[in-house]
């Protein structure tokens, strides 16, 4: 019941006018960014970040859950049109949704895209209503020790799982690392990593960071591999409405894609990439017709698109409860929070339980909305993947450029960005992930205070993290994480050695 009152006061909170139109603006420009090819919901929160300081912290957020879930939704047009996803989650949309199109049936491809969306994105967030208090209750029982393994846990799983090389995330982590301690260290005083440099006394912003890594690197990325010429974008043919077959062979798809999804959206570096291609397989299996796979089968749409967005909501669970980002998005929706003053973890349902319950209940009246603004507004995301490339290159670098002088009138903070966003190009061209310097940047110090806060309630011993059940569980799944895949790849070369 408690449960049920405070997400009441949620809806009150997300429905007011106000609320209500920051909600609308997220959706509509996070279905526009989810639409174009390489412009996601990562690089457009980062270019919000610095020009939504002066709206109230509630607003921002169901704005940027707006952007998310958008996202989610939008990859799926270019991706059945286009043959292009606008979103690495709805790359396997692409494989029936596009044949679908060829086929003359774009329209029912889109439909059981949004509607599949925003049934899994329903499910979805009413798991995270009821899941996120008990997950708060156990996580109040976590000590300092334990906090530091869990975070150790997010470092291995985003450094190894991101990305093609465990080393290149590694590294990526560790510059994540490096960049959060630059500062004066609160505890002693002394500054770190500032080489003389007054500016860099008072440490690195991350919003500066994530915008040079994710919009600055990004466009620059974007920009030296541009194709010359121009996709085929197919037309829309026939009716946008689904049939009584088609609705027969999508509602199971959806159910399943939605319990796939959100489990896998929860967990450290789940993502939301690999729920999609797990649903693909099942409905693959499950399908009266599995000779249509390959060809345009419409469960090929459903089930994936479903595990898509419920994985979205999925991802919110650990970042609300426990202050862990499982993908980039969350990672930069996290510094968001810093940037307010509010640490998330299981804290934040009691500190702030207004925000909190008012972006609960902004995703679902935002999955509304999305449903509302797919389909009748098919033609117009269409129009948007006709805008020049190099317009809406040049447009992102200005935007983001303005916003991030905006923050603090600093020019010093204009150079790391730039100098960020170079080093993120090179990281880019040379394949090394870029979420896990982000990551390392907000939890580094998070992990650091823990772990001096550990060893001060132990009188110094270390073997505290290994002596508390909880935590040696913990840092055993890590090390599980990090050596599990090469201990499975020399299992596999010795047994074809042996072959």
């Amino acid at each position: 019941m408690d449960t049920l009152a405070a997400l009441a006061g949620g809806f009150a909170t997300a429905l007011t006018p106000t609320n209500l139109l920051f909600a609308f603006a997220g959706c509509f420009h996070g279905t526009a960014v989810g639409v174009l090819p390489g412009i996601g919901p990562a690089l457009t929160v980062a270019l919000l970040l610095p020009i939504t300081f002066q709206v109230p912290a509630t607003s921002a957020f169901i704005l940027f859950a707006g952007v998310y879930y958008g996202a989610m939704y939008g990859g799926s047009t270019t991706s059945i049109l286009l043959n292009t996803p606008g979103e690495s989650a709805t790359i396997i949309t692409a494989l029936e949704g596009h044949r679908m199109a060829r086929a003359g049936r774009a329209g029912p491809a889109l439909a059981t895209a949004a509607i599949g969306s925003f049934v899994a994105g329903t499910i979805a967030t009413a798991a995270l209503t009821f899941f996120a208090p008990v997950v708060v209750e156990l996580a109040l029982k976590l000590g300092p020790a334990e906090y530091f393994s869990l975070m150790v846990i997010a470092f291995v799983a985003v450094s190894s799982v991101l990305g093609r090389s465990v080393l290149r995330g590694l590294a990526s982590l560790f510059l994540g690392l490096i960049l959060g301690v630059v500062g004066v260290d609160l505890q002693t005083g002394q500054p770190r990593f500032t080489f003389g440099m007054l500016e860099l006394l008072d440490g690195i912003e991350v919003t500066i960071v994530a915008v040079g890594l994710f919009a600055v690197a990004e466009t620059l990325h974007l920009a030296t591999r541009r194709r010359h010429g121009e996709d085929e974008i197919l037309p829309l043919q026939g009716s946008l409405w689904l049939s009584r077959e088609d609705w027969a062979r999508s509602w199971k798809p959806w159910l399943r894609g939605a319990l796939i999804g959100f489990p896998f959206g929860a967990i450290p570096a789940g993502g939301s990439e690999l729920p999609t291609f797990l649903s693909y397989y099942m409905e693959r299996k499950l399908a009266r017709k599995p000779e249509e796979f390959g060809r345009g089968a419409i469960e090929g749409v459903a089930g994936p698109e479903a595990a898509n967005n419920a994985a979205a909501a999925g991802v919110l669970m650990p970042m609300l409860t426990l202050g862990l980002p499982t993908s980039v998005t969350a990672a930069i929706m996290l510094s968001a929070f810093q940037s307010y003053g509010i640490q998330p973890g299981p804290m934040l349902f009691q500190t702030q339980g207004e925000l909190v319950w008012g972006l609960i209940a902004s995703l679902y009246v935002g999955n509304a909305i999305l449903l509302v603004l797919n389909l009748p507004l098919v033609g117009l995301w269409v129009r948007i993947l006709k805008i020049p490339a190099p317009h809406l290159y040049a447009g992102i670098l200005v935007f983001a450029t303005i916003g991030a002088y905006g923050v603090s009138n600093s020019v010093a903070d204009l150079l790391v960005m730039y100098a960020v966003g170079i080093v993120g190009l090179f990281m880019k061209r040379y394949d090394f992930p870029v979420a896990p310097t982000v990551i390392g940047m907000i939890l580094g110090p998070l992990a650091e205070q823990a772990f001096r806060q550990a060893l001060t309630i132990s009188q110094g011993d270390v073997t505290t993290f290994v002596t508390r059940p909880i935590s040696a569980t913990f840092l055993a799944i890590a090390l599980l994480l990090g050596v599990g895949p090469w201990l499975w790849r020399a299992l596999k070369a010795s047994r074809a050695a042996r072959a």
